[in-house]
């Protein structure tokens, strides 16, 4: 095994684990990051990688919320084990629209949308709209939604509608969610958790998906890359999603939205004029 892939490896885990919760789009900032650490792989390995890699990232979520989201822990009474059950209905709601969409224009949305301009305009246009909807919010005097257990399915199936956006790269699965959490009234709290539930069904879903085009014959050194990016994503996804719930407690996504927009130009100016 090459030492040098193994690294370019941990690296492009790490930029997932990182990428994945925070909203400035992970499966963008993996195909940015291919350009500058290449691991020389095919295009359908990495194709495959590129959102397989994000189920290390989603076993965060589950190992951090495994109680909240367990609808059969023995510590919960019977009321708590049918609020989780909801919980789960109104999760699996709001995945109907992306699926309905996302599975049958997967492959043209490959062949039309990952590529590195597409995903500076998404960078850019959403990076606008975190700081038009924070201040927004900022002026509004209505009181947000902070109790997930009050998320009707109304509101559910509309975060999941925002979801359909995040089908293009650089647009950010998490922004997408949490920008619809907000703009419907919940609070960036309760619109950051939503987020993250409903990536465990719709991350295994596509992951599912990419491995069955790819098809089950892997090397061995494909094993273990892929092996080794979901391990460091899983690691770095814990140490994210602690320190996005921390913040938000204390401040808004203008700083993010800020990110994107500067990011956006660079990936801009860089293929315009040194790539």
């Amino acid at each position: 095994m090459d030492i040098l892939l193994m690294i370019k490896t941990i690296l492009l885990g790490i930029v997932e684990g990182i990428t994945e919760w925070l909203p400035i789009s992970s499966t963008g900032h993996l195909i940015l990051a291919d350009e500058f650490i290449k691991l020389n792989m095919s295009d359908a390995f990495m194709e495959m990688f590129n959102v397989v890699i994000q189920l290390g990232a989603i076993m965060a979520v589950v190992v951090l919320y495994f109680h909240k989201l367990n609808p059969f822990s023995p510590k919960k009474n019977r009321r708590e084990k049918g609020d989780t059950i909801i919980l789960w209905m109104k999760v699996i709601l709001a995945v109907l629209p992306a699926a309905v969409i996302g599975i049958p224009l997967d492959d043209w949305l490959d062949e039309h949308f990952y590529n590195p301009p597409v995903v500076a305009a998404m960078l850019i246009i959403y990076g606008i709209l975190f700081i038009v909807v924070e201040n927004r919010n900022r002026r509004s005097r209505r009181r947000p939604m902070d109790d997930l257990d009050r998320l009707s399915y109304p509101m559910a199936l509309a975060i999941g509608a925002f979801q359909v956006l995040s089908l293009i790269p650089g647009t950010s699965r998490s922004g997408a969610t949490i920008l619809g959490g907000i703009l419907i009234g919940c609070s960036r709290t309760v619109a950051a958790e939503f987020s993250f539930f409903l990536g465990i069904p719709v991350m295994f879903g596509a992951s599912l998906l990419k491995i069955v085009k790819f098809g089950f014959q892997f090397t061995s050194v494909e094993v273990i890359v892929l092996l080794t990016g979901m391990i460091v994503s899983f690691l770095v996804s814990i140490i994210a999603i602690k320190f996005l719930l921390g913040y938000i407690k204390k401040n808004d996504f203008k700083a993010f939205g800020v990110y994107r927009i500067i990011l956006g130009i660079l990936v801009i100016a860089y293929f315009a004029f040194l790539k």
